[in-house]
């Protein structure tokens, strides 16, 4: 065939990629709809075993033998081993009376929904993991890697200003950006120790501190030098989000968050985005990591300041500190954080 290239313009171009952007979300509207009906058909199943074993009597053995008989009848198709019926057995019993969430399971698949309903503990802990692996995109590795470190407890209890200065569209995805706490139990440190080892420490072992920082950060800079009025300012580390595609500014601090480190980051942020982000790069965020903090002082501090700021502390510890459980907010409150996101 000969192309007549008097139609190759900018005309032509916006038309075939309008048609590829068409074809491309007709494959993935189609993809979802498969999801679904397999989600369906799975909790029919579930729904099904069930039901026949609370009837009849029937014991565990009935999962076996129709797992065998399913896989003799449809040879090419997989999901009908023993464990994954019994999945589908523990999938219905769960969400069963949960109106909220039958509608939810339905956008992820069935492996990030095993990965859920059986690693959650409870179903307002799922109804997060489901919103957020459908909204953002996660895979099932990083879904892991999310509830293993602890993202729902995390987000829930994070101190930040993004409610106010964030704009919606980025802001639940900045909240997980930035955890309460974080572990680096991957440093070998005294428990007396200064900025600058502790700073250099997570530099040597960046790949290490990249994964607990969250997976989407990139490293940039440590001190960071900024010119000012030909003063110099050094800001300890600068990170990349790639998913927020933003700079992120951390400063290191080895005793208790005073308020004024608060206003020094703001100080930062703004020269960050004055002279440094790029133009279609969203504003700088800000991370003060101390070794420990007044919440309540934290409040305060960020409550009138008008750049994203997140307060966190770190240990050399891997476990959710039992006195930080009492910060957790009620039941009610957690349901309405957890459905807004």
């Amino acid at each position: 065939m000969v192309v007549n290239k008097n139609i190759i313009n900018k005309d032509y171009i916006s038309f075939l990629n309008n048609i590829k952007q068409r074809i491309i979300d007709a494959q993935y509207t189609a993809l979802r709809s498969v999801n679904k009906e397999l989600i369906n058909l799975y909790w029919e199943i579930g729904k099904g075993i069930v039901e026949k074993q609370k009837e009849l009597n029937w014991g565990k053995s009935v999962v076996e033998n129709l797992s065998k008989d399913l896989q003799n009848s449809f040879p090419g198709i997989k999901g009908f081993s023993t464990p994954n019926l019994w999945y589908m057995r523990q999938f219905y019993e769960i969400y069963k009376n949960n109106v909220k969430l039958q509608p939810l399971v339905g956008e992820i698949s069935w492996a990030k929904n095993v990965v859920i309903f059986s690693k959650c503990k409870d179903n307002l802990e799922r109804t997060f993991y489901i919103k957020i692996t459908s909204k953002y995109g996660w895979t099932k590795n990083l879904l892991i890697n999310q509830i293993e470190n602890k993202a729902y407890e995390w987000f829930l209890l994070n101190q930040t200003n993004f409610d106010k200065v964030v704009p919606d569209k980025y802001k639940n995805q900045a909240k997980l950006a930035v955890k309460d706490e974080y572990t680096f139990d991957f440093l070998e440190l005294d428990n007396e120790h200064s900025e600058k080892v502790l700073e250099n420490s997570l530099i040597k072992n960046i790949k290490e501190f990249l994964n607990e920082m969250g997976g989407y950060f990139c490293f940039i800079s440590s001190q960071y030098r900024l010119e000012i009025d030909n003063e110099e300012y050094f800001i300890d580390l600068v990170l990349y989000h790639r998913q927020l595609k933003c700079l992120m500014a951390i400063e290191l601090k080895i005793g208790k968050f005073k308020p004024e480190y608060a206003g020094k980051m703001q100080f930062y942020l703004s020269a960050l985005d004055n002279l440094v982000k790029l133009k279609d790069e969203n504003p700088s965020i800000g991370i003060i990591i101390c070794k420990e903090k007044n919440r309540t002082t934290v409040d305060y501090a960020l409550k009138d300041v008008s750049k994203p700021i997140g307060v966190s502390t770190y240990k050399i510890t891997s476990n959710l500190p039992k006195n930080l459980i009492k910060y957790l907010p009620s039941r009610k409150e957690i349901e309405r954080r957890v459905f807004k996101v």
